[in-house]
């Protein structure tokens, strides 16, 4: 315990003793007499970058006007100063004179400090001088900016400016932003502008809107980083384009789109003319907003909100086979109405099954004559179908003419009045059994009208004969 008290005192003693000498050095510094120099400062704005901790430099310009000797510099509160050793000149002479100034202690992040520190000559005459300087944190040292751009922009100019008075030489700097990412290296003295074009491609931005973005730069100096940011400004731009195709020709399609190359939401009217009938065929898709009717034309209207980058598109069909089908049908229709409107005599054949006593395939066939408008000397002919035999009794008008060779049976009448009607039936049968269908030709009417002739057919007739019997007739 004693050893440790004993040391404990002698420490103190030291401490004491140090102190002593210290203020009798300082205190007698006051009676050394002033140096007969003259003193001009040539450097200015001296920084000292937090981050970095930087040198400091002093250039100083000293004529001495007293006798020749040796100059040094020091002070005393936690700085080193070089260069250490003294500095000789002769009476008159003027020496620039640069001195590199070390912070050894912590200093504040940010503000200014003053420093106190003397010139002595010879360890006899001295002078008490003083500067100022700033300290400044990394990334408020640098600033950073661009020029607008807008959606046409096909490149910017970025910048990066020095803000202090200190020579950084090469660094490496990235700079990022919704229009572009480069990296790029430099030199940059003090107070220094570096300016650079950057490339742009326009499918990196076509979908932003127009307003304030953020430029960033990544800084790398004395292998110390920071981030500094900055805005760029987008520039509001209006571009709608409009584009129209067509094609097809009995479906004719056509497709309007719309394009915004701007970077404002933009409200696009678009308008489409059709006339009444071709109205009557189209669709679209989507469907229109409105659609007026002025006259024959009709108007229909699409509103859409398109961003920047989209593209709205209108698809129009217009289908022609449409008309084309009706309109063949119309004509049809005409055409058989004007047949039918020219016929004089109209046949109608039909058959039917009948029961024979001796078991036999008997039908009975039926020719309905129906006079739509007076005629003259009028003969109507029907063939027998093969297989099948007549059976010489007849219900109705009887035949004027039977030809079993040719297999043919005719009527002949003088005339038909309008209106007038005529049942023409006979019966065939067939030993032979018959299965399937059965077909009857049509019979033929031939008859004279204004003193011209004319021809009319019946229709076809059918008979079904079934395997178990039954027998069904058309």
């Amino acid at each position: 315990m004693k050893n440790l008290i004993d040391k404990k005192n002698q420490k103190l003693k030291f401490k004491l003793f140090f102190l002593v000498i210290l203020f009798s050095f300082l205190s007698t510094l006051p009676l050394f007499s002033a140096l007969d120099i003259d003193l001009q400062k040539k450097s200015n704005d001296e920084v000292y970058i937090h981050d970095l901790k930087n040198s400091l430099f002093l250039d100083l310009e000293i004529t001495n006007l007293g006798r020749s000797g040796s100059f040094e510099f020091y002070n005393l509160i936690g700085f080193l100063i070089y260069p250490s050793e003294g500095i000789y000149i002769e009476r008159n002479e003027t020496k620039r004179i640069t001195l590199e100034v070390i912070p050894l202690g912590n200093l504040p992040e940010k503000g200014y400090y003053t420093l106190t520190y003397y010139i002595i000559k010879d360890n006899s005459e001295s002078i008490e001088e003083s500067f100022t300087f700033k300290i400044t944190k990394l990334n408020s040292t640098f600033s950073i900016g661009s020029g607008e751009i807008d959606p046409e922009s096909e490149s910017v100019e970025i910048f990066i400016i020095n803000n202090e008075n200190i020579d950084f030489g090469e660094i490496d700097a990235t700079f990022s932003s919704p229009f572009f990412n480069t990296e790029k290296t430099f030199d940059i003295g003090p107070k220094e502008n570096v300016t650079f074009l950057i490339p742009l491609d326009k499918e990196d931005f076509k979908d932003l809107t127009a307003g304030f973005y953020t430029l960033k730069a990544e800084i790398e100096v004395w292998d110390k980083e920071t981030i500094i940011e900055d805005v760029i400004r987008f520039a509001e731009k209006n571009i709608v384009t409009t584009s129209k195709t067509e094609f097809g020709v009995f479906v004719t399609t056509q497709i309007i789109e719309k394009n915004n190359e701007g970077n404002m939401i933009e409200t696009s009217e678009t308008v489409l003319r059709k006339n009444i009938i071709s109205r009557l065929f189209t669709t679209f898709n989507p469907e229109p907003f409105a659609v007026e009717r002025e006259g024959t034309a009709v108007y229909y209207t699409w509103i859409s909100e398109i961003k920047p980058g989209e593209n709205y598109q209108i698809l129009v069909r217009t289908n022609w086979f449409f008309p084309f089908i009706i309109i063949f049908f119309i004509c049809l229709i005409v055409f058989l109405a004007s047949q039918y409107l020219k016929t004089n005599i109209i046949l109608k054949k039909k058959v039917s099954f009948i029961k024979s006593k001796g078991g036999e395939f008997a039908i009975k066939v039926s020719i309905l004559v129906t006079a739509r408008k007076f005629a003259e000397r009028i003969n109507i002919v029907d063939k027998l179908p093969p297989l099948v035999e007549i059976y010489e009794r007849f219900g109705g008008e009887n035949p004027s003419k039977v030809d079993k060779k040719n297999r043919r049976l005719e009527w002949n009448f003088e005339k038909l009045e309008e209106g007038e009607k005529r049942v023409l039936s006979y019966v065939v049968y067939s030993k032979v059994g018959v299965l399937g269908k059965f077909a009857f030709p049509t019979a033929t009417a031939i008859y004279e009208k204004s003193g011209k002739i004319h021809e009319a057919e019946s229709n076809m007739a059918f008979f079904v004969v079934e395997q178990r019997g039954k027998e069904e007739g058309e």
